[in-house]
């Protein structure tokens, strides 16, 4: 973990909760509990339904997606995860060292999805039901999220993590218990998705909404931020300890925080917001 408050900045909650239930509690948790109504939250309130809700897809299928998203992000930690999650929920349905035997509509979702991904301005509908391309879009932008933030955060799986946390997170079905995610700026909207976009561009935090939604776009971010929002944006793969040595030089950590996530939210709406006007055209 390249912040040391994601590893022990928690709230006195978090803090029980982590040391009764592991002796060494995965990246990915540390992360979502610290803070929870800045991003986890409406993440969460997101993520639930579009993983293991009511779809056209599969839980399996879904979880495949999720890896497919990961290796475009070139994250091993959620590749690795995304793979082991694959195989507890589709329960061989679909194999995930295999993507040419899935069905071909998870393979054209699969292709589309890497357009929306990368290529946000290219986008052509696939012959899919609207409603499943839909589906498809709210997985595709959670992991969008949570891929760039893995990278940039440096979460590694360590020895045990993976058979332990991924049969977690398909038994609780990515829910947390209500009294760790309490606090924090009120729901605005029904939808998680623009709640995510108000709490992390426009509700009270410790950085100017300005500087949060510049750091979104990279418009008018002096340096350093200017290089390391890009690469989150663009190659979160590529970030190094040394690009937050530098940012701590200057900013503090909570501050590297909120403009790493908002960097991270930014470039994953730019792509759902692109999918989604194709649809609503």
């Amino acid at each position: 973990m390249r912040l040391s408050i994601l590893d022990n900045g928690h709230r006195l909650r978090a803090k029980l909760f982590l040391s009764i239930t592991s002796k060494q509690p995965p990246d990915i948790v540390k992360m979502l509990l610290y803070r929870p109504g800045f991003l986890t939250r409406p993440l969460l309130d997101l993520t639930a339904p579009a993983m293991r809700g009511p779809s056209y897809w599969t839980a399996g299928e879904r979880e495949f997606l999720a890896m497919s998203t990961a290796v475009l992000h070139e994250c091993p930690f959620c590749v690795d995860s995304h793979a082991e999650l694959t195989r507890i929920a589709g329960q061989g349905e679909i194999d995930p060292s295999r993507p040419d035997a899935a069905r071909p509509e998870v393979r054209t979702i699969q292709a589309f999805l890497e357009t929306v991904t990368l290529n946000p301005d290219q986008i052509a509908l696939p012959d899919l039901p609207q409603a499943a391309i839909r589906e498809a879009l709210r997985v595709n932008l959670v992991w969008n999220v949570v891929n760039r933030l893995a990278n940039a955060f440096g979460f590694v799986l360590r020895e045990g993590q993976l058979e332990s946390g991924t049969r977690a997170l398909h038994r609780f079905g990515y829910r947390f218990p209500g009294f760790l995610l309490a606090g924090g700026p009120a729901d605005e909207h029904e939808d998680p998705v623009e709640n995510m976009r108000y709490s992390v561009f426009t509700a009270p935090a410790v950085t100017d909404p300005a500087l949060r939604t510049a750091a979104a776009t990279g418009d008018g971010l002096p340096a350093p931020l200017q290089p390391f929002t890009e690469k989150v944006r663009d190659a979160s793969y590529r970030l190094t300890d040394a690009d937050f040595a530098e940012l701590k030089t200057k900013y503090q950590e909570d501050e590297v925080y909120e403009i790493t996530v908002a960097a991270a939210v930014g470039a994953a709406l730019r792509s759902f917001d692109a999918g989604q006007q194709k649809l609503d055209a």
